[in-house]
C-alpha cells in the first residue's frame, strides 16, 4: 500500500474523537492493541522507554525529553498526537519525522496481522485510527532499532493504547479540566484517569498540581509503590528553554526531573546535554513565532488551563499594545470559559472554522462567545481571515491565533505556502 491510500484508509477508520457515527471502531480498552502488538512480537518492549500523560504539556515534556536523550547520544523515538499539518509527526526518530516511503510500509506491515486476527477472532473490531498509529510508532521504533523512546498518552491514560508500554519512568504533567465527556467531570475522576499509566515500582515524576489532582496521583503511587519525583519551581538547575511562556519552564522541569530518574538508572545521560537539550528543543504551534512586525503567535490553546498561560503572555508582553485574535474552536470544548479568559485582552476577535467536521462554525462560536469581545467579526475561511487581519494590522500589533491545534496547523500549512509563493 502507498503512503496516499495508506493515509486514506487510516481516516477511514474516524478520528481519536470521532462521533460514533462516523467511528464504528470506536471502543475504550486496551485489548485490540494487547492482541496487535502480541502478534507483532511485542515490539513496545524492545527498548525502554518513557510515558507522559496529563492536560496541558506533555507534549512539549515529550519533546524536551527526546532532545535531552539525543543530545546526549542515544537513538530516540518520539511518538505524539494529534499532529499540526501531517500524520508522520506523530513518529519521529531521532527528532526526524518518518518519510512517506516508510509510513506507508509500517502500516503494510501492520495491516496484514490485523487482517489475520480479525479472520481469527482474536480482534473485536478493527484497532482504530489511533490504535493503529500507536501499533506503528511501536513497530518503527523496533525497526528502526532506537535505543529510547518517548510516548505521549493520547487521550486520559489508563485506557489510552499506549498503556500497554513497560516503561521506565512515568511523567504526569499539569492536570486540569478537558474532554470532560470521556474522562470524568471532577478533577479527582480526571486525575485517576491520568494516574492510570503508573506501573507498580516504577517512578512518577509529577508536575506542580491542584491539591485534588496531586492527592489522587500520590495515592495511586502510593497503591503501587512508586517513587514519586516532584517536579516544582523549586527544582534548582539552570535552564533556558527556547520555547517561550511561562508554562514552558514547568515542561523542562518535568523532562529534567526524568533526565536524572534516568542517570539514576544508569543511562549515561550528562548535565551538559540536559542544558543543550532544553536549550535546544523545537516543538510547533505552542506560542510558536511566525513573524514580526506585526508579531504572529500560533498556540493551540482549546482548555481553559491552557487560555490562563496565554493570557498570562499576552499580560506580560503586549501590555498597551493592539491584540488581533483569530479564534476557532471544536464542539467538545469549554468556548464560554476560554473566551472569557482571552478575549478580554484583545481589541478585535475574528471567529473562523478549521477544515473538520469537529468543529464550532464560525457563527455559533460568534453566538456562543461573542460577548466577551469588545469588537468581533466572522470569517469562516481560515486563510481569508488571517489575511484581513493582515492587511489591517498595524507593525506594532500583535495577532495570535489560537483555540484549536487543527486551525493552528491549517494556518501554520499555508503560511509556509504563502512565503514560497513570496519567495518566486
Amino acid at each position: 500500500m502507498n503512503y496516499e491510500a495508506a493515509v486514506r484508509y487510516l481516516l477511514s477508520l474516524g478520528r481519536e474523537l470521532a462521533a460514533p457515527t462516523q467511528a464504528a471502531t470506536a471502543k475504550f480498552d486496551l485489548e485490540n492493541i494487547a492482541a496487535l502488538s502480541e502478534r507483532l512480537g511485542r515490539p513496545d518492549r524492545a527498548y525502554p522507554s518513557a510515558h507522559i500523560a496529563g492536560t496541558n504539556g506533555k507534549g512539549s515534556t515529550a519533546a524536551f525529553l527526546e532532545s535531552i536523550l539525543r543530545h546526549a547520544g542515544l537513538r530516540t523515538g518520539l511518538n505524539t498526537s494529534p499532529h499540526l499539518e501531517k500524520i508522520n509527526e506523530r513518529i519521529r526518530i531521532n527528532g526526524e519525522e518518518i518519510s512517506d516511503a516508510s509510513f506507508a510500509e509500517t502500516f503494510t506491515r501492520i495491516q496484514a496481522p490485523i487482517e489475520e486476527l480479525l479472520a481469527t477472532g482474536k480482534l473485536r473490531a478493527h484497532p482504530t485510527y489511533f490504535e493503529c498509529v500507536t501499533a506503528m510508532a511501536f513497530e518503527s521504533f523496533a525497526r528502526d532499532r532506537v535505543e529510547f523512546g518517548v510516548f505521549e498518552v493520547g487521550l486520559g491514560g489508563r485506557l489510552d493504547a499506549t498503556n500497554i508500554l513497560s516503561p521506565l519512568v512515568t511523567i504526569i504533567t499539569r492536570i486540569d479540566f478537558d474532554h470532560e465527556n470521556f474522562l470524568g467531570h471532577s478533577l479527582r475522576e480526571i486525575a485517576s484517569e491520568k494516574a492510570g499509566i503508573l506501573k507498580p515500582d516504577v517512578p512518577v515524576v509529577l508536575a506542580e498540581q491542584r491539591p485534588e489532582a496531586r492527592e489522587v496521583v500520590l495515592a495511586r503511587a502510593q497503591s503501587l509503590g512508586c517513587p514519586v519525583i516532584e517536579a516544582s519551581s523549586r527544582t534548582v538547575f539552570e535552564i533556558a528553554p527556547s520555547l517561550p511562556g511561562r508554562f514552558q519552564l514547568q515542561n523542562a522541569l518535568n523532562a529534567v526531573a526524568a533526565a536524572r530518574q534516568l542517570q539514576n538508572c544508569g543511562f549515561r545521560i550528562p548535565d551538559e546535554a540536559i542544558t543543550q537539550g532544553i536549550a535546544n528543543t523545537v516543538w510547533p504551534g505552542r506560542l510558536e513565532k511566525l513573524q514580526s512586525s506585526p508579531d504572529i503567535y500560533l498556540d493551540g490553546a482549546h482548555n481553559p488551563g491552557a487560555a490562563r498561560e496565554i493570557a498570562y503572555f499576552l499580560e506580560q508582553n503586549f501590555s498597551g499594545r493592539k491584540i488581533w485574535l483569530l479564534y476557532a474552536a471544536l464542539r467538545d470544548k469549554a468556548v464560554d470559559e476560554v473566551a472569557g479568559l482571552l478575549f478580554p485582552y484583545a481589541a478585535e476577535v475574528i471567529f473562523t472554522v478549521p477544515r473538520t467536521v469537529r468543529a464550532v462554525s464560525a457563527a455559533q462560536l460568534a453566538e456562543i462567545a461573542g460577548h466577551h469581545a469588545a469588537r468581533f467579526s466572522v470569517i469562516p475561511d481560515a486563510e481569508r481571515a488571517l489575511e484581513h487581519i493582515l492587511a489591517v494590522a498595524a507593525p506594532e500589533d500583535g495577532i495570535f491565533i489560537t483555540g484549536s491545534l487543527y486551525l493552528v496547523g491549517q494556518l501554520r500549512h499555508y503560511w509556509k505556502r504563502r512565503a514560497q509563493v513570496a519567495t518566486r
